[in-house]
């Protein structure tokens, strides 16, 4: 028998983002799964939208106080009938064999947790696809969001997640941590002697930040997430965690020494590193637009994540500070 399906999205505000995501489920090739919707106490009202795929969808749709994406997606979860979970975010969009393809590869590939990449679609703006690059390049992540060659273990992220839903209610589901809640179930589920899988026929187009303030905003909390993670999780922590900060340091320290020592060996190297993603990103996208802001998006991101890990590894190593403490807009009360 094929595994039964409940997609369960949390979501805040993003009206026009969730037409094109149910839009895209409508088009399913494989259409026996339920959605979950929860609105997280959005100001705006998103039933008009949702009214419009009741009658192609099998949609429940619930409202609740706003308590972010993690405990949102535990409150849909527990309303879920099937016996798999499957987490994507408002903003994304799904082939239309996401569903087929999901079904057949929990049939082939053992495994109690899944994931999927994320990708840019051909209709997102220039900035969209250059930040898509960012977050997913082996030139910064390592391409470890999307690519099964990349890690040993890979670690499901809740814009494309699947999970048995006996192994998620085992395991309490998501934690309080509004930021870095989905690597810290992963690595929860590892813990609890679960396995994960990277489904690499799944992905989605995912629209992520629209500029890059919001982007640099994001990714900062991210870097401040994994010292945080690192202390709950401890058999996990690898130093390639720290190498954006450490990227971040050797650039201060290139610009001292060509000030003072009047030399620029450190800085040519980051010449040569801007140099490659620069022609890495042209060769993929093939758009010179692009591949120039992909240089920027990506030293937005190295930089913004590395001063976040920065400081909270401080905070948390030097200071003795806990995380609640130090981060206390990290977290939500259950």
């Amino acid at each position: 028998m094929k595994p039964t399906i409940s997609i369960v999205v949390a979501i805040y505000n993003r009206k026009d983002e969730l037409f094109e995501l149910l839009t895209s489920l409508t088009q399913q090739t494989d259409k026996e799964f339920e959605i979950i919707i929860v609105d997280d106490g959005s100001l705006i009202d998103l039933k008009p939208t949702i009214r419009n795929f009741e009658q192609g969808l099998d949609i429940k749709y619930f409202r609740k106080d706003n308590s972010g994406p993690g405990l949102t997606r535990n409150y849909g979860a527990a309303r879920a009938a099937n016996e798999w979970l499957v987490f994507v975010d408002s903003d994304v969009i799904v082939e239309k064999d996401y569903i087929e393809h999901i079904k057949n590869d929990i049939l082939t590939i053992p495994c109690d947790a899944f994931g999927g990449a994320d990708k840019a679609h051909k209709g997102f703006n220039l900035m969209q696809k250059a930040i898509s690059y960012s977050m997913t390049s082996v030139f910064t992540t390592g391409g470890i969001r999307g690519n099964k060659k990349a890690v040993s273990k890979f670690q499901p992220r809740s814009f494309n997640m699947g999970v048995k839903k006996a192994v998620f209610e085992k395991v309490g589901g998501f934690s309080e941590m509004r930021i870095g809640e989905d690597p810290d179930l992963s690595m929860t589920l590892w813990e609890n002697g679960f396995t994960t899988a990277f489904f690499d026929d799944i992905a989605v187009y995912h629209k992520r930040r629209v500029d890059f303030g919001k982007f640099s905003k994001q990714v900062y909390q991210f870097g401040c997430a994994r010292p945080i993670l690192n202390q709950r999780h401890p058999n996990y922590v690898k130093i390639s965690f720290a190498f954006p900060t450490l990227f971040m340091l050797g650039y201060a320290m290139g610009f001292l020494e060509y000030f003072i020592m009047h030399r620029g060996i450190i800085l040519s190297f980051y010449g040569l590193y801007t140099f490659l993603v620069l022609f890495h990103a042209l060769l993929l996208t093939k758009n010179i637009s692009i591949a120039g802001m992909a240089v920027i998006s990506t030293y937005i991101q190295m930089f913004s994540y590395g001063y976040g890990f920065l400081k909270s590894w401080i905070l948390l190593n030097v200071f003795r500070m806990k995380p609640e403490e130090a981060f206390p807009h990290h977290y939500y009360k259950k």
